[in-house]
């Protein structure tokens, strides 16, 4: 690493500590580089435990009373895209005092970590990064499902967290999916992971699923709903006119975001 990096870096620590929180872009602008050599800048002071990242940006590391993750790979991909998805999907919020249901994944995450303020919620999930995200606020009810957590998803999955979903009656269900297509529909490639995400499907009065368009057309092994099970499906601009003719003519209202 260059000596300039360093000194960056350090300047960055500082002025985060400063503030108490800054966007990424606003550090490209005011160090004159591009964002991802802030997110590269940001990740190495993360390392050495001198800001902790958020989503967006960073903040001094010991100001977080919860501990935000992302979840790997899976976080880092597509991430513009994500955003705006989880941005569309707050039009889809249920009014105040409904029940939410929100399934694992790195969408939805982003989706619990703009829950608005002022929107009284209960909000239900499976996922531990999730749940620690919104375990702070103090409009929404918090219920954690029970079950085995996987460490790949880092969400309960099992027999007692389909039992405890077959007792739900939710508003509304948010779940992510690692493929959507016409002929296959919604699908994951742990049968475990479909057979949580079928019951939160059948909890839900609306079930909406959040897919950026890298999604559409790959089938996983396992299913979980059919298209016509699903109410709206929010996506991103990636989409072609095709697909989205084709996915709504197979049930779902398609939000592209």
């Amino acid at each position: 690493m260059s000596m300039y990096a360093e000194e960056r870096q350090q300047a960055i620590a500082q002025l985060v500590t400063a503030r108490g929180r800054l966007s990424v872009t606003d550090l490209a602008t005011e160090y004159d580089v591009t964002t991802e050599t802030v997110r590269r800048d940001l990740s190495a002071l993360e390392r050495m435990g001198l800001v902790r990242r958020v989503h967006g940006g960073a903040v001094p590391a010991g100001s977080l009373t919860v501990i935000e993750r992302g979840l790997g790979e899976r976080d880092a991909a597509n991430t513009a895209e994500k955003d705006r998805i989880a941005q569309a999907a707050l039009d889809l919020l249920p009014p105040a005092g409904s029940t939410v249901l929100i399934d694992a994944g790195s969408t939805s995450q982003r989706l619990a970590g703009l829950l608005p303020r002022d929107l009284r919620l209960v909000v239900i999930t499976h996922a531990v990064p999730i749940a620690s995200r919104v375990a702070a606020l103090p409009q929404v009810e918090l219920h954690l499902l029970p079950g085995r957590v996987r460490t790949t998803t880092q969400a309960a999955v099992g027999a007692d967290t389909v039992a405890a979903l077959s007792a739900l009656r939710v508003d509304v269900a948010f779940l992510g999916t690692n493929g959507v297509s016409v002929g296959h529909g919604c699908s994951t490639p742990d049968s475990e992971e479909a057979a949580t995400k079928r019951a939160m499907v059948a909890a839900a009065r609306q079930v909406v699923v959040l897919a950026d368009a890298s999604k559409v057309g790959v089938e996983a092994p396992h299913r979980f709903a059919a298209l016509d099970e699903v109410d709206v499906l929010v996506t991103d601009g990636g989409l072609g006119a095709d697909d989205r003719a084709a996915l709504a003519a197979a049930g779902p209202e398609v939000v592209v975001a």
